[in-house]
């Protein structure tokens, strides 16, 4: 039987002190360091994992797969659009950097939504894995 995500995850976590993170049965989740970044967590169900950024998500059903997207998180090469309409975040968009210019990647929202509040964006990224070395 192959090593658990989460145990790999706690493993690699372990050459970074300084990161706080919590671990409670099948999820972690790596707190950001201020408030410009944002969660990054892993749940294990059965033979998938679903990864969260803040309020983006996306399910996997390969391991790898799921890691290297957890590991994507917590790099400077990725990072959220946030759509927030009063104090709500209701949109997120995941983007990420290549030869300096930011693109979509997928996008997750709330069906329901304030959208007679006045829309704002907020960007929020991590930079605990510089982006080239993922």
């Amino acid at each position: 039987m192959s090593e658990s995500p989460i145990a790999i995850i706690r493993g690699k976590l372990a050459k970074y002190p300084e990161v706080r993170f919590k671990h409670e049965g099948d999820f972690i989740v790596v707190l950001p360091r201020d408030e410009s970044g944002f969660e990054v967590g892993l749940r294990e169900d059965r033979d998938r994992c679903r990864v969260h950024f803040d309020g983006w998500h996306e399910t996997f059903e390969d391991r790898d797969t799921a890691l290297n997207c957890f590991a994507f998180g917590l790099s400077s090469g990725c990072r959220l659009r946030v759509e927030v309409r009063g104090a709500l975040r209701c949109k997120w968009v995941l983007e990420y950097e290549k030869d300096g210019e930011w693109y979509e990647d997928s996008t997750v929202g709330l069906i329901f939504y304030p959208f007679w509040r006045r829309r704002r964006i907020i960007y929020l990224q991590n930079h605990l894995i510089p982006a080239e070395a993922r």
